[in-house]
């Protein structure tokens, strides 16, 4: 595992498998083991089995498989697959699908592998295709324990920004709905080969049991943060009833009085409670329309 993040030693992989790294799949390996191990310890805390995105070189997986009862990694990449048959020789509970993480059948992969089991999913992302995989792996409701993943440092403030803020934004709202996320360490550019061009974190999304806030119509409360932040720069009042979707201007400004706000307040200052709250007014309007 160690020497699976020695630069000398992933370049003689390359060399000997005629291996070149994908830009356009975004293929950066780590080369700090201590990463390695932050990030195989919080996905076993509690865990019994592991799914992890993106082996590469097979560093994490040997890590993760050092720690967990199963291991499967999904890869796109079948150029890597005689890499991977050489440097995870030595483990009999890992497993590779060969296959796209989006067309994975995800919950059959959870019923047929880890029956009985608490499972975290792992992963070194891609940057240009980090938020479908998350936002897939959330908002299905899989029964995974947590989510470790590296991502773009930025995607990660994003994740867990606070409100008021540039970063938080619907990304924000969603993860907080169904996650408890928490940046668990920044890792530099020169952690990778080949570096890339910004720093990346460790962030760490537990699944909760149960939403974070329980509006009437989840359909509805999603479609209000999504017109919120559909054009920052105008108020709430604007976005909301620019959308269609909502009523009349003036409907709009009424909801937004009753959660007790001033008629020119953002929706990057609301709260997911205050998200939650609001939602439910439009909810009730509706059914009084009724």
């Amino acid at each position: 595992m160690y020497e699976l993040t020695d630069p000398r030693i992933i370049k003689d992989l390359c060399a000997r498998f005629g291996f070149t790294f994908s830009k356009s799949m975004g293929q950066n390996f780590i080369t700090d083991p201590s990463v390695l191990m932050k990030i195989a310890a919080r996905a076993t805390d509690g865990a019994e089995g592991v799914i992890e995105i993106g082996p590469g070189f097979g560093s994490l997986t040997a890590a993760l498989a050092l720690k967990a009862e199963r291991v499967t990694a999904i890869e796109l990449d079948r150029r890597l697959e005689p890499v991977l048959r050489e440097t995870l020789a030595g483990f009999d509970n890992i497993d590779i699908i060969w296959q796209d993480c989006l067309k994975v059948d995800m919950r059959r992969l959870l019923n047929d592998s880890f029956a009985g089991m608490n499972v975290s999913v792992a992963a070194n992302l891609p940057y240009y295709i980090t938020t479908p995989i998350l936002m897939n792996l959330i908002e299905n409701r899989y029964p995974i324990k947590r989510i470790i993943v590296m991502v773009q440092k930025e995607v990660a403030q994003r994740l867990c920004a606070s409100p008021g803020g540039k970063d938080y934004g619907a990304v924000t709202l969603t993860a907080q709905y169904y996650t408890r996320p928490e940046i668990v360490e920044i890792v530099p550019a020169s952690s990778f080969i080949p570096a890339p061009k910004v720093d990346s974190a460790v962030i760490s999304l537990e699944l909760r049991e149960e939403p974070a806030v329980k509006p009437k119509s989840e359909e509805l409360f999603f479609s209000l943060i999504k017109a919120a932040f559909s054009q920052r720069r105008k108020t709430l009042v604007n976005s909301l009833a620019s959308s269609g979707k909502f009523g009349a201007k003036e409907t709009v400004e009424h909801a937004v009085s009753a959660l007790g706000k001033d008629l020119r307040v953002r929706g990057e200052t609301l709260s997911i409670e205050e998200f939650s709250f609001l939602a439910d007014i439009f909810v009730q309007n509706v059914e009084i329309a009724n």
